[in-house]
């Protein structure tokens, strides 16, 4: 096969005004308008006073300006209250609808307070400082609704005032102007984006590795859940009073200035770091390319990225047992109990995945009820390819964690082991989390389990291995010194234990005190870990494939990654493998070939558009060489919301070269946009800013990708640097994801007339 050649693209010179100058001019002009999200809808087209042609739904309401008729009168505003009286439509109060959820609004006023209940009373309160009883339910009643809330329904007391009480108002509405809009991030993008066609090559970029669920509360702000892995992370992914609770000021969870953040203190290693803690709008330190513990993925920033072609995203619970174990040593950076947290895995990963299914329905609530919005969980390759050809975004749920099915390990001082889990669990476990729709999992992770070892790549986990497992990890000398022309991915870590930050200080003593003063053994060179698959681990392996599951190969190690690419080619067709996460535990060239020959699909992680290229070119040469007759692919894989620094910018010299990402840019038309976006509609995407004086503007130039909603500008970057060869491979890698997992199904049943391994097969 004819390989690829990506190399930076030549370019007529582009104005080269400094992305400062720009943020400049834009900030006093830019409001993020256009916008395909009936967020930003207008306010209606009629005036009010003309009755409603047909009875409206529950899910009617959304996201639009009306004025109220409660039992008949309209509502007027009257002090800090309302009441129901004979007023004409002119002095009834305007309420912006905004949709809290699935049949649940806030009434916004035009002076910017929400309707909302306190006791019997029904007053306003500032939308900056919204309650319990400002999110309101909707039911249908007739040709009526009503709404309730604090165990009341909106009624109609004495004097006509609206009140909490419990025989409910019959409540009308009619479109009208003079609302103010609900404050909500914008997209900066105009146009709509594209849809497919069932029965074609689905067009759009698969994301295979994100963590949305992750962040200080697993549910739209009511339920009260608790957060994900241990709470160490910051903000939500969707909000019932929308972004100004999602992404305020995070003071309540890393502390005065941030300096009780857990990235400082736990995972840079560098106590005493501060950041600033303000959130909306002026967003002055996070979110930021390396700002591993604040949200990355708020839902605006996901619709962003669909917008620009994003059409399926696999989206993993995810969680570290024993980082979640030290988070609960410094607990009041949570603001919250630590005795409360869970940090077993398989709960709090299963917890995630189930908040998915709300984070769906908060979509469809802002696009006007269920299955309307662009966010779909999808269970089979024929539901994504319906989803994608409607154009909409498929969503797979997924499980990334080390132990995967409750299989722990604790390691005894005589070397010998207790796994905490056994076949009849694994076999439970897989039937459960299949049900839930989780359909793609990784075996292994950061630390060791009763399943195998994990590949070696970042050394303070040396110490959570430890607090898991009672053991730090055995190694051995990596093949060939872990790197070097044999690798696609460096295998191993370099100098195991020195880098821990040991030394005389009180992190020092906080980390010995969780070893009991013990410390890894120093090792010179690149070290790989000496625990591979185990026999449970291939007994859970090989039920993975009977089960149907979609496999990732990164975190084993390496040894491991050789098994599974040997157990995994024993069906027909080969039973094919992702590789989406970098390779975490390096993988060699020849395992490379093998996982692409047998129909997996490898991404590079966390890449910016010099980057990503980069990665296409390595990749090729292994395409190639694997004999494979499947079209070079590579989607992208951010690992948003991960525990990791996401891209930062190109650099200076490489912008000067190849041009920067100039705002507004056009997307599906125009240079090195391909055949395959015939007929396609351009959408133009502004740099993104929050509205107002105080808001903030995003530059990808300048400091990379700062959160989610900058893939769009990622792929700029990868049109200035690799041109209409990088876009194609782009564009058709949710094709290709689709062709991998139907093939894995059918995989799967040749798997199935197999028996299950016993040991290990060498």
């Amino acid at each position: 096969m004819m390989g690829h050649v990506f190399v930076s693209q030549p370019r007529s010179l582009r104005p080269r005004l400094s992305w400062l100058a720009a943020t400049l001019a834009l900030q006093a002009t830019l409001v993020g308008c256009g916008s395909s999200s009936p967020v930003t809808a207008p306010d209606g087209g009629a005036t009010g006073g003309e009755p409603t042609p047909s009875a409206l739904g529950r899910y009617d309401l959304f996201n639009q300006c009306w004025v109220m008729r409660a039992d008949g009168d309209y509502v007027v505003r009257e002090g800090d209250g309302f009441v129901a009286r004979d007023a004409s439509v002119d002095e009834a109060e305007r309420f912006y609808m905004r949709a809290a959820n699935l049949g649940r609004y806030l009434f916004y006023t035009p002076d910017e307070m929400l309707l909302t209940a306190d006791g019997a009373a029904v007053a306003t309160v500032p939308q900056t400082a919204p309650e319990d009883g400002s999110d309101w339910t909707f039911t249908e009643s007739g040709d009526a609704l009503n709404a309730a809330t604090l165990g009341g329904v909106l009624a109609v007391g004495e004097g006509g005032r609206l009140a909490l009480g419990s025989t409910p108002a019959a409540l009308r509405f009619e479109h009208a102007v003079g609302c103010a809009e609900y404050p909500e991030m914008p997209l900066a993008v105009i146009g709509e984006t594209f849809k497919g066609k069932l029965g074609a090559p689905a067009l759009g970029f698969a994301e295979v590795h994100t963590h949305m669920a992750m962040g200080s509360e697993m549910s739209d702000g009511s339920g009260d859940v608790g957060p994900s892995a241990g709470g160490v992370m910051y903000g939500q992914a969707v909000n019932r009073f929308g972004v100004t609770e999602a992404l305020k000021d995070c003071s309540m969870l890393h502390g005065p200035n941030g300096i009780l953040d857990p990235e400082a203190l736990i995972l840079d290693m560098t106590p005493g770091t501060t950041h600033d803690t303000q959130g909306w709008p002026s967003f002055v330190d996070w979110p930021f390319h390396d700002s591993q513990l604040h949200q990355q993925m708020y839902w605006r920033w996901v619709e962003r990225a669909w917008m620009s072609g994003l059409r399926l995203m696999t989206i993993h619970g995810t969680n570290i047992e024993a980082l979640c174990r030290v988070a609960q040593l410094i607990g009041p950076t949570r603001g919250q109990n630590p005795a409360d947290l869970i940090c077993e895995d398989m709960p709090v990963g299963v917890a995630q995945v189930e908040y998915l299914y709300e984070i769906q329905d908060y979509i469809d609530a802002q696009f006007g009820g269920p299955g309307k919005g662009f966010y779909r969980i999808v269970k089979s390759p024929s539901e994504a390819r319906q989803v994608i050809a409607d154009g909409k975004l498929a969503v797979i749920p997924g499980l990334e964690f080390s132990n995967i099915f409750g299989c722990n390990v604790t390691f005894l001082p005589d070397g010998s082991e207790i796994p905490q889990c056994d076949r009849a669990q694994i076999d439970a476990e897989i039937d459960r989390i299949w049900d839930l729709g989780v359909r793609q999992v990784f075996p292994y992770h950061d630390i060791d389990s009763a399943l195998g070892g994990a590949g070696l790549f970042q050394n303070f986990l040396e110490i959570f291995n430890f607090v898991g497992t009672g053991r730090f990890w055995e190694t051995y000398a990596c093949p060939d010194g872990g790197e070097g022309e044999t690798y696609f991915y460096n295998a191993g870590l370099n100098s195991l234990a020195e880098p821990l930050g040991l030394g005389n200080d009180p992190l020092t003593d906080f980390l010995l005190g969780l070893t009991g003063g013990l410390t890894p053994t120093l090792n010179s060179g690149r070290r790989c870990n000496q625990r591979d698959v185990t026999d449970l681990g291939i007994y859970a392996i090989d039920k993975m494939m009977k089960k149907g599951f979609v496999i990732d190969i990164d975190h084993a190690e390496l040894r491991s990654k050789q098994i599974m690419l040997d157990h995994t080619g024993t069906t027909t067709p080969t039973y094919p493998m992702v590789s989406g996460h970098g390779a975490q535990g390096g993988l060699t060239n020849a395992q490379a070939q093998q996982l692409i020959a047998q129909g997996g699909i490898i991404y590079p992680i966390n890449q910016n558009g010099k980057g990503h290229v980069d990665f296409l070119a390595r990749l090729d040469e292994q395409w190639t060489l694997s004999g494979t007759d499947r079209p070079l692919s590579a989607g992208y894989g951010a690992d948003a919301n991960g525990l990791r620094n996401l891209p930062g910018a190109r650099g200076m010299a490489r912008i000067m070269e190849t041009g920067p990402v100039s705002y507004p840019f056009q997307m599906f038309q125009g240079e090195d946009w391909g055949p395959q976006f015939e007929g396609v509609a351009p959408i133009t995407v502004e740099q993104l800013a929050v509205p107002g004086a105080e808001g903030r503007i995003w530059d990808v130039n300048e400091s990379g990708m700062f959160h989610y909603g900058m893939i769009a500008d990622i792929v700029e970057e990868i049109r200035l640097e690799g041109g209409q060869a990088a876009l194609d491979t782009l564009y058709n890698s949710a094709e290709t994801y689709l062709q991998m997992w139907e093939r894995t199904l059918e995989a799967s049943a040749d798997a199935r007339t197999r028996p299950v391994p016993e040991t290990v097969p060498r």
